[in-house]
């Protein structure tokens, strides 16, 4: 068989390389020229955006489920946007990144189960999710009964407080539906069933609206309507997620099992690690705006970073959905014992991001006078952005490889590791950078948004040298020991050294 690549040799999504070459034991063999890079690259970003794109549609379907009620309850009254907004974005927004940060775990489980042709283990991972999130949202409870105090407490004025605490009061249901959602999400996510997920989010999207208009138009139900469709959307999309996956992926879900109890302290340990990895730098980025609202003239200073916090986003779903695919990638591939695989996908992600994070600073900076036209008329506020589109063209570059790199770590099953960077590079060094630039010097909210880029950029590159630096034959037998303790038997080893 010739040593390069046939574009034509794969067909099957996951694994990789399954069908490639039978004297690399399934396994990618070294690159040796152009043509072999081209047609692995090819290869790579097909798999890579046949799971990305759908993931990345359904959590654009999911954003606009919130900003759907946003705008039904705006035409409610000024007060009623304030504290559905101040709900969803602190309370439900906390909530949102523990869960999902512990959810993340079964990336790297089931994932690398799947790779390893364990997928009867893949229900029984879910399961044990199901349960250590339940169990999560008991902890988190607390901070919906207390959502007003807690909200008078970070200076939040008092009818506002109270209005949005009775709101987090009613939306309780749908933060249990999250112990659900998200586990079945990565359960799906690992066997790259995403398509699934995609018109799910579309279908949720079109009836939250019906829903809001029946109850807040027709019925004039208010505020508690607006939380009953929340609920109903967020339910709606869990269980026909559960019922997809016990109607259609047999091969992964064998029912209701008691060996989700076995070896459970070990998977919260991970889940937890998981939790903290995500949350840290969810709460870096909202921190960012709660520094400058102490400013000078916050006004225009909150005003013109959330403008550019706003673009931000919308490139951050594109990257979210490329995160969710590498990690699938990665633990594939690392389950399948094909260290080069692994390897080779994370060049190609990290190449294809970083392109197209230069690409989107490009457009910011070409068009950082007129672009924040689109959220304001206001002359000054316009200025305001423009001054901060060259540090908003920089963040979307970092932020490009920052969340293939997360991905890699939970792929990988490094969560711990990347916490601990996090908490260093984040709140030791961006942080506290950040308060001292904007607080000490004229910058002011360019300061603060100079020293936070300057942790995420400390991050990236840490992280980047650990991977850099990363044996990738040591990863597939990591993982191969993690598959046997939690249940797997007959589990590839890797065949041959790559480094």
């Amino acid at each position: 068989m010739p040593d390069h690549i046939s574009l034509f040799e794969t067909t099957d999504l996951h694994p990789a390389p399954s069908t490639l070459i039978n004297n690399e034991g399934g396994d990618y063999p070294p690159i040796q020229n152009f043509e072999d890079a081209k047609y692995i690259c090819i290869l790579e970003s097909s798999k890579l955006w046949a799971i990305a794109a759908p993931i990345a549609f359904n959590i654009l379907c999911n954003y606009g489920i919130n900003s759907f009620t946003n705008i039904f309850v705006g035409h409610l009254g000024d007060i009623e946007l304030s504290a559905v907004a101040i709900s969803l974005s602190v309370i439900a927004n906390f909530s949102f990144g523990f869960l999902f940060g512990m959810g993340s775990a079964l990336e790297t489980l089931c994932g690398q189960a799947f790779g390893a042709g364990q997928i009867e283990l893949l229900g029984v991972y879910m399961q044990r999710s199901w349960i250590i999130l339940f169990v999560a949202c008991f902890f988190l409870l607390p901070l919906y009964v207390y959502a007003t105090p807690i909200l008078v407490l970070l200076g939040q004025e008092a009818n506002i407080a109270e209005l949005a605490g009775k709101f987090t009061i009613q939306v309780i249901p749908q933060m249990f539906s999250l112990a659900v959602n998200f586990p079945t999400q990565k359960f799906l996510q690992a066997q790259s069933k995403v398509g699934f997920l995609a018109w799910i989010g579309f279908a949720a999207l079109i009836i939250h609206i019906g829903v809001l208009y029946l109850f807040i138009t027709v019925f004039k139900w208010g505020l508690a309507g607006a939380a009953a469709a929340y609920d109903v959307s967020a339910w709606g999309i869990t269980l026909a997620q559960v019922v997809y996956v016990v109607g259609w992926c047999k091969d992964g879900w064998t029912g209701l099992s008691w060996l989700a109890f076995k070896d459970i302290w070990g998977f919260v340990r991970l889940s937890i690690a998981s939790a903290v990895m995500i949350c840290l730098e969810i709460w870096y980025f909202m921190t960012i705006i709660v520094l400058t609202g102490h400013l000078e003239d916050p006004v225009i200073a909150v005003g013109s970073l959330s403008i550019c916090m706003n673009i931000n986003g919308w490139e951050g779903m594109l990257f979210i959905g490329i995160n969710a695919a590498i990690s699938v990638r990665v633990s594939n591939e690392l389950g399948s014992a094909h260290p080069r695989a692994a390897k080779y996908s994370v060049i190609v992600t990290c190449i294809e991001s970083l392109l197209i994070g230069i690409i989107c600073a490009g457009i910011i900076l070409a068009t950082k006078d007129e672009f924040s036209i689109i959220f304001t008329d206001s002359l000054e506020m316009r200025k305001a952005v423009a001054k901060l589109a060259y540090l908003l063209g920089i963040t979307m570059i970092l932020n490009s490889i920052q969340p293939v790199i997360s991905g890699v770590a939970v792929g990988g099953g490094w969560q711990a590791l990347v916490a601990y960077i996090n908490l260093f590079c984040y709140y030791v060094v961006g942080l506290p950078l950040g308060f001292l630039l904007g607080y000490r010097t004229s910058l002011h909210v360019q300061g603060i948004w100079m020293g936070m880029i300057f942790g995420t950029f400390l991050q990236t590159l840490i992280l980047v040298y650990i991977i850099y630096k990363t044996n990738w034959n040591k990863e597939v037998e990591e993982a191969s020991e993690r598959m046997k303790k939690w249940g797997a038997q007959d589990v590839p080893l890797p065949t041959a050294d790559i480094n």
